[in-house]
């Protein structure tokens, strides 16, 4: 079995799926958003980026983030 994605990268590749998504749509070419809208944030080359654009088909991969208990949901119950 092979090892799960962590929650930032599934975060990271949620957002620049939805920006690219966001501006795809508006005929913007992919390499235009790439310059422009995903390596002024994410800082990572072109490659990645389709790497990134084609992770959610990938087994093991959720575009939901599972809900999982933290450290403050304890401290909830035993200061109210």
């Amino acid at each position: 079995m092979g090892k799960k994605p962590g929650k930032s990268y599934q975060k990271r590749v949620a957002d620049i799926n939805r920006i690219y998504d966001q501006h795809a749509k508006h005929g913007i070419p992919n390499r235009e958003i790439w310059r422009r809208y995903i390596y002024p944030v994410y800082g990572i080359c072109e490659r990645t980026f389709y790497n990134l654009l084609k992770a959610p088909t990938k087994p093991g991969f959720t575009e939901t983030l599972p809900e999982s208990p933290n450290l403050f949901d304890m401290l909830k119950d035993d200061g109210e």
